[in-house]
């Protein structure tokens, strides 16, 4: 267990004690420090933990009482109490079911949320909770009949606590759940508003900074000089800048789109700067036959091509530009795009966006399922893009 840890625990103080006493202090003392440090460190673990699991419980409580749950637990408590009078018209036994009712709702959702619900198959979790309901329904039951002297009531009754069991089992589960599909609805309600604002903005970025304004102008200007001399290319290349520009105008309005669209979009960047310059600007697209049917965010691709371009053959380095896409289908459908252009990768431009704008959109988008990294030789460079055939956005 290091200093670093510590700093990042909150206990600067201690790592500062320690570092004095390892430059004053014997060995023996020293380890002495190390095993007071590994303990910090334990209990921090620990206390961190323990404030999870009461922001949990504290959680729970609070989507209880929410107006669409809330409702439905005060009309089953009504339900239980009267059932309650009309069986035994007793107040002490209603106001015992009353407290088991106030009991499940504070101890069963809350218990299979800390205990069961990260938990991807039967777990020793899922154990404890089964434990916890059988203790929570015996332990009431045998307070009530031994421990207050009353009599079995209508709803607590040796012959129905095992039903009463599965009640708290089932519906502790349920509640549960319901809460935690609601957290999880919201979570990907609000992703998804930031996926769009960072769609809107990383188009508008990349129609203002990676649509190099001197490569616009420089393919005009050949157009210009091509209509004199090669009309028909003059014709063809106007249309692929009017294509390419129509196609970054539509990626604005939407957060995600075809990924025949993005490599589309990647070729005809590519393809107007061999306009320009054939023999310069070479390029080649290993590609799959079809492409899959996935949606990826526009204009993703985008600045890794400029990129790749600019500090390429844009950069003086002679070679060809290839972009190779893979589909892996085990343990799932993923594609692995790989971007390798000459010219050895010397690291991030200080100010640049292109790159961070990049894993900004892609941890929006798939979360930590996605990767982007940088591979390369002194002679090339190769731009690695790894990523889930679904968004997190289509439910995936």
């Amino acid at each position: 267990m290091d200093e670093s840890y510590l700093e990042l625990a909150g206990c600067p103080s201690h790592t500062h004690e320690l570092r004095e006493g390892a430059e004053s202090e014997s060995p023996r003392v020293e380890r002495a420090g190390n095993a007071h440090v590994s303990s910090l460190g334990r209990r921090v673990g620990r206390d961190g933990a323990i404030v999870s699991c009461v922001n949990v419980v504290t959680a729970t409580w609070r989507a209880l009482w929410t107006p669409k749950r809330g409702v439905a637990l005060a009309l089953l408590f009504v339900a239980l109490v009267s059932a309650e009078w009309v069986a035994t018209q007793s107040g002490a036994a209603m106001a015992t079911d009353a407290s088991l009712f106030a009991a499940f709702c504070l101890a069963a959702p809350a218990a299979y949320r800390v205990l069961v619900s990260h938990a991807e198959r039967l777990s020793l979790g899922h154990g404890l909770y089964v434990l916890w309901c059988a203790a929570l329904v015996l332990g009431w039951a045998l307070l009530v009949h031994r421990g207050l002297g009353l009599r079995w009531t209508y709803v607590i009754d040796p012959s129905s606590l095992g039903i009463l069991w599965v009640l708290f089992l089932v519906g502790g589960w349920g509640l549960a759940r319901d809460i935690e599909l609601e957290a999880g609805y919201a979570a990907e309600r609000r992703r998804a508003e930031r996926m769009e604002e960072s769609a809107e903005r990383a188009s508008l970025l990349a129609l203002r900074a990676h649509l190099d304004p001197h490569f616009l102008f420089n393919t005009l200007n050949a157009i210009a000089e091509w209509c004199r001399e090669d009309p028909a290319v003059a014709e063809a290349a106007t249309l692929r800048l009017a294509s390419m520009l129509r196609t970054m105008l539509g990626g604005i309005r939407s957060p995600s789109w075809p990924l025949e669209t993005e490599i589309g979009l990647a070729r005809s960047v590519l393809e107007l700067y061999a306009i320009r310059d054939a023999e310069r600007y070479r390029h080649r697209f290993e590609l799959p036959d079809p492409l899959p049917d996935v949606s990826v965010p526009p204009m993703l691709l985008l600045p890794l091509v400029e990129n790749a371009v600019t500090h390429g053959p844009g950069a003086g380095h002679s070679g060809e530009i290839s972009v190779r896409l893979v589909v892996e289908e085990e343990p799932e459908l993923r594609l692995a795009l790989e971007i390798d252009n000459p010219g050895r990768f010397a690291g991030r431009r200080a100010g640049g966006e292109g790159i961070a704008m990049v894993e900004r959109r892609l941890a929006l988008a798939y979360g930590k399922r996605a990767t982007l990294r940088f591979d390369g030789d002194e002679s090339r460079t190769k731009t690695q893009v790894a990523l889930p055939a679904r968004m997190l956005a289509e439910g995936a």
